[in-house]
Formats: structure tokens, C-alpha cells, sequence
């Protein structure tokens, strides 16, 4: 019942949809598989690892934009279709591709928290991954963000970092190198659904735009935003900063697909 519901409202959503700008096929881990799934008149539901995948239509058809997670391993991988004539699975493959290193030294609290400091990071983790997986169903035409701050974009996405010499989850979005206190936009209209200041990422500010595909903003000096504020593209959400686990100022930009990182300069002009 509840997925009927969900392919109704959804259907109603995108209904009006007839031309959408795809980004590119990239079907790496942290990359995007842009997949064709259909040319029904209401939209399919596709799922990717039992979760809901963005769909857009581009000229008559239907493409499902598949968020690879980094620690997927290359090989075939598939997703899930349902639409009115069932359901059917198609497979892709998924390519390899290596990630540098990164090695950088923080305060060791950083790095070996204390008990306390591990219960604020449980805590603020539930926050964050329950708004890094809101699903809203609404069309959506265009993937494409604007630079959320000028500056120097690091193509520091899955670098396999090392922090004081000791191993740690791969870098799930892109710094971009900002003077303190330069405004931060938002690159493309949603609503606010985080704000705080978190042990590891500092002040952080959460935009949902619908389908899954979520930013996040990170290390902020102020947050200028609230919770459920709804922005348009170009407000300001904050300014650049260094709080958080930084060795400066700078910007970490984030951009997820259903709580799946991925990589920010695939939505990125070129």
C-alpha cells in the first residue's frame, strides 16, 4: 500500500516532466549510473540497494540516477523497476577506480575522542544521517549546482585519509578553499532540514531538493539559516569558517544521492 502511495504521489510530481539535464554516466564508486527505465506515462519506481533512486525524464523516457557508494566494490550491480507491467531488474557494471591518499594532522581528540565526546558524535550522527536520507517526491529537471562559494575546488572527494598516521573513513565531499567569513549559497532551492554545530564537521547546514538528492555544507564560521526554512538558488544559508575537525578555513561540500555520497563534481559545471 504505502509503495503505491509513493509511486501516486510521485507520478503527480513529475507528471509535467518532459525534458530533464542529465549529467553524465559515471558509474564509479562515488560516481552516478544513469540508467534508461522505462517510457511509461507515470514514473517507475527504481531501487538501489532496497532504496528509492532519483528518476527524471529526459525526451519521452525515464533514466534512474544511481548514487554508487564508495566502498562499493567494481562488478555487476543492479537495480529494481516497478511500474504498472511489475517488476524487473537491470543490471550495470560498475567501474574501478583509485583514490589518492590524504594524510593530515589534527588535535588528537580528533582522532582518539573520549567517551563523552563519542556519545555527542553517536547523537549527532542520527541527526545527520536521518536528513542525508529524506526522500521528497518532486520533479526534478536539472541536477546542475552552481559552486556554492567561489574558490579553489580541491578534487579531494575518496581520498583514503589518514589522520595523525591513523587510518579513517575515505573523504565524502570537496573542499573548496575560501577566505573566512565569504558567503556560502545555495547552489540549487530546498529546505533546510539540519543545522549544528557537530564534533566533526562544525557548523553544518542540511538542503534537501527533493528525491533523495541532499548537500551539505560544513566547518561554517555562522549559520545564517534555520530549520525548515526553505531557500531559493542564491541565498545565503552561511559563511565560510574552520570549526570542526579542519587544519583551515575552507569550505566541505557534500552532495548525496538517498544518503549516498558522491562525488560534487559530477553536478558541477565544467
Amino acid at each position: 500500500m504505502a509503495g503505491r502511495l509513493l509511486l501516486s504521489v510521485l507520478a503527480s510530481a513529475l507528471a509535467s516532466a518532459a525534458h530533464a539535464e542529465l549529467p553524465a554516466n559515471d558509474p564509479r564508486p562515488g560516481g552516478i549510473a544513469i540508467l534508461a527505465v522505462g517510457t511509461a506515462e507515470s514514473p517507475p519506481m527504481v531501487h538501489f540497494d532496497d532504496r528509492p533512486t532519483l528518476v527524471m525524464r529526459d525526451d519521452g523516457r525515464w533514466y534512474a540516477i544511481v548514487g554508487i557508494p564508495l566502498a562499493r566494490e567494481p562488478g555487476v550491480a543492479a537495480v529494481t523497476i516497478a511500474d504498472e507491467r511489475g517488476e524487473t531488474r537491470l543490471e550495470f557494471d560498475v567501474v574501478s577506480h583509485q583514490y589518492r591518499e590524504q594524510r593530515l594532522e589534527v588535535e588528537r581528540s580528533y582522532v582518539e575522542p573520549d567517551q563523552a565526546q563519542l556519545d555527542r558524535i553517536v547523537g549527532e550522527r542520527r541527526i545527520i544521517d536521518a536528513a542525508l536520507n529524506n526522500y521528497r517526491a518532486i520533479d526534478i529537471e536539472s541536477l546542475t549546482l552552481p559552486a556554492p562559494v567561489a574558490g579553489r575546488q580541491s578534487p579531494s572527494f575518496g581520498f583514503r585519509r589518514f589522520f595523525n598516521d591513523q587510518p579513517r573513513s575515505p573523504h565524502s565531499g570537496m573542499d573548496i578553499t575560501a577566505n573566512q567569513g565569504t558567503e556560502i549559497v545555495a547552489p540549487k532551492a530546498g529546505i533546510v532540514t539540519a543545522t549544528g554545530g557537530y564534533f566533526f564537521n562544525g557548523n553544518t547546514v542540511i538542503l534537501d531538493h527533493g528525491q533523495g538528492f541532499v548537500t551539505m555544507y560544513c566547518h561554517l564560521h555562522r549559520i545564517d539559516v534555520e530549520e525548515g526554512q526553505t531557500l531559493a538558488a542564491g541565498d545565503v544559508l552561511g559563511l565560510v569558517g574552520a570549526t570542526g575537525r579542519v587544519t583551515g578555513a575552507h569550505l566541505h561540500f557534500g552532495t548525496y544521492l538517498t544518503g549516498t555520497a558522491v562525488d560534487p563534481d559530477i553536478f558541477l559545471p565544467d
